[in-house]
């Protein structure tokens, strides 16, 4: 390359013929602005059109390619207009067959011309059928078939095969005379292919290319780029959490007296894990350069608690502390247990969100501005410009999965000229491999043991024609004191989804249970409608709550033992996790009723199975995984991060300890590579690292 303006990267997409202004709009739909986003767009599968299969051979389901004379052209009206061509060979006669076809069409597909198609095969009444082939129109027999794999590429509407290999080849040609440099050429040994031969060879691989090998993901090409996008993503995070250290943060000295004598005060006694974490978080504290921690644990196993340790520590340091949340409901249940931990030692306990106006609010922004506040607990409203700390020291965040990197790091900017320590914790485990890539810029601590006392839940399948008797169920339960939720996955109706309405479901369990109290929560509440509702439920006013998926997280009533989820079929393995987990946390035996509709499709029945026959949060995380694909497990606020344009996880798992190898050398010994990387792979790479 002679400049930086002849690097792929920066050559649109709109030099290539045909693409107009239609297919530029269409190409931008999949990330597609260059030639090296384009060349980047790989096959998802691959077609063998090498060899001409024999009629007399074509075996019903199997895609083959053929080749014969045309006996007979013939537009049939019978039901379905169509046109019918008797294809011809030595062995045997196929038919083909087109429902949409033009006058042009049928015009060029006459008798006596060669035809070579390819297409599935359809065995109908013992003879082969192929519809709608892609084909071509030979004067002459023994042309040469294709040379290579044809390539199959994700698409949409408008957007033929034929013209995504056209683009294809053209954006080839470019990379022959602009070849992108091998910034991994002196890193790893152990490379096959450098990053030009394994796009040409992932385009139009040899007929001898193992095709096994190619859909499982784990060829050596497909692994050579996979290998350096997850370095680069693992670099950017690196990249993010030097550029956070470069400011040194407060000393928060270790009180070993009064943090055993708080942990004595309480009912209850720490697991090791528990211990373990708060070890690792009391050393991080101790240094001036930021902490950058996360808290894994599953559902229920005390991760609050460890924060409020790192809290309490900070604050008697005279440090404040700010806990944010992604929902008021989640926030409320945080001040209520900071409150009852922290209250008895004079510490006092403030909230902030959305809905704190007037008088109130003014009071928390001069008690934090004046350092009469020790710890503020909150939702977004935290990030705003007006929310001045005196001292803040220490930035808890939790279901960090719902804030952006940048989100979260921002908090830690209102220490200044400090930068805050920041743990942040987790309710949804992420399996190690991708934590490894996702995390890379945070510490980890894993809770990876249960509180003595919680009663492990009980799951069942139940297909919805037997309603009535889950609803007799939780009629019962009510009636001998314990509590219940029915969660639902929509406020309103919804043709398409054929799924009921929290407003419906709530309205016909009062019909059916009219001496059981059923209350109503959904996202369309506003705060104090939500508090006013929580808090009956809380307090027992309330038998059985009917939910929108708002009571994911932050819900915390001992004596809800039941918990009914309609079409759980709709949602990821860990958010049913996570809803289940709202239940089980007080000394009653629990149970958790899926209820579902038929027809279930076979994964849908595997991903509920899994969920039935598992409560260890780890184990369906990696489940959740091989079945949602890391972008959706992490939650929109992280896609940024994880929208792969090769790599796929799991299936390069394996590739991430070498990642965690080479990541470091790279910055040991090549650092002036790292840009480039990073700009190769993350579209707005360049902003990474800027908190």
């Amino acid at each position: 390359m002679t400049s930086k303006n002849n690097q792929l990267s920066k050559i649109s997409v709109g030099v290539l013929r045909g693409v107009g202004p239609k297919i530029k709009e269409k190409l931008s739909k999949f990330g597609i602005i260059s030639i090296e986003d384009l060349l980047f767009h790989l096959p998802f599968r691959y077609q063998d059109r090498t060899k001409i299969t024999a009629i007399a051979a074509l075996q019903h389901g199997t895609e083959a390619l053929i080749e014969g004379t045309i006996k007979l052209s013939n537009i049939v009206f019978r039901g379905r207009r169509s046109l019918i061509i008797k294809l011809e060979d030595k062995t045997g006669i196929a038919t083909i067959r087109f429902f949409n076809f033009s006058s042009s069409q049928s015009a060029n597909l006459t008798t006596g011309k060669i035809l070579r198609c390819f297409g599935q095969v359809r065995h109908v009444g013992g003879s082969p059928e192929l519809y709608h082939p892609e084909y071509r129109i030979f004067s002459t027999s023994g042309e040469p078939s294709e040379s290579r794999l044809t390539p199959i590429y994700p698409s949409t509407e408008g957007m033929g095969q034929n013209t995504w290999r056209n683009l294809i080849e053209q954006a080839l040609n470019f990379l022959s005379t602009h070849p992108p440099k091998d910034l991994l050429a002196n890193i790893s040994a152990e490379l096959n292919f450098d990053i030009t031969s394994a796009l040409v060879f992932l385009h139009a691989p040899p007929v001898n290319a193992s095709q096994r090998d190619l859909m499982a993901g784990n060829h050596p090409a497909q692994e050579r780029l996979a290998l350096e996008e997850l370095i680069a993503h693992n670099l950017s995070l690196r990249k993010v959490r030097d550029k956070f250290q470069e400011v040194k943060a407060p000393r928060i000295k270790d009180n070993s007296t009064k943090i055993a004598s708080f942990l004595q005060s309480l009912p209850f006694k720490l697991t090791n894990a528990q211990k373990r974490s708060i070890d690792e978080i009391i050393s991080d504290l101790a240094s001036n350069r930021p902490m950058l921690r996360l808290i894994q644990g599953d559902v229920g196993s005390g991760k609050t608690l460890v924060a409020a340790v790192a809290a309490l520590l900070a604050i008697i340091n005279k440090f404040q502390v700010a806990v944010m949340a992604p929902t008021e409901i989640l926030a409320d249940q945080h001040a209520r247990n900071f409150t009852n931990w922290l209250d008895p030692l004079g510490i006092k306990v403030s909230q902030l969100s959305g809905e704190t106006k007037g008088t109130e609010r003014k009071t928390v922004l001069d008690d934090l501005k004046e350092n009469k506040a020790n710890i503020v607990i909150g939702t977004h409203a935290l990030f705003q410009k007006n929310v001045i700390f005196a001292k803040l020291g220490l930035v808890i965040i939790d279901e960090q999965h719902r804030f952006g990197v940048h989100q979260r790091l921002a908090l830690t900017e209102k220490a200044r000229p400090y930068q805050a320590h920041q743990l942040v914790m987790t309710a949804t485990p992420i399996p190690r491999t991708l934590s490894m890539m996702a995390y890379a810029d945070l510490d980890c601590s894993v809770i990876d043991e249960m509180p003595p006392g919680r009663q492990k839940i009980q799951t069942v399948l139940i297909e919805n024609q037997r309603r009535n008797k889950v609803i007799s169920r939780v009629a019962a339960a009510c009636r001998t004191q314990r509590q219940a939720y029915w969660v639902c996955t929509l406020i309103e109706e919804s043709d398409a989804l054929e799924a009921e309405a929290a407003e419906k479901t709530a309205a016909s369990l009062r019909l059916a249970l009219p001496d059981i109290s059923v209350g109503l929560i959904h996202g369309k509440l506003n705060q104090n409608e939500k508090k006013e509702i929580m808090s009956s439920f809380i307090s027992g006013k309330i038998n059985l709550l009917v939910s929108t998926t708002v009571i994911e997280v932050g819900v915390d009533v001992p004596n809800a033992s039941l918990m009914i989820i309609e079409n759980p079929e709709r949602l990821g393995l860990a958010q049913l996790h996570q809803l289940r987990g709202r239940i089980g946390r007080g000394n009653t035996k629990s149970h958790c009723v899926l209820l579902y509709k038929q027809p279930l499709s076979i994964a849908s029945k595997h991903r509920l199975e899994v969920i039935r026959d598992s409560t260890d949060g780890f184990y369906i995380a990696e489940k959740d995984l091989e079945f949602r694909g890391p972008g959706e497990v992490l939650g929109t606020k992280q896609t940024g991060l994880m929208m792969f344009k090769i790599a796929q996880l799991p299936k390069h798992d394996l590739l991430l300890e070498r990642v965690s190898e080479i990541a470091p050398q790279i910055l040991k010994e090549a650092p002036h590579i790292v840009p480039p990387l990073i700009d190769r792979w993350i579209r707005g790479g360049e902003e990474f690292g800027k908190v």
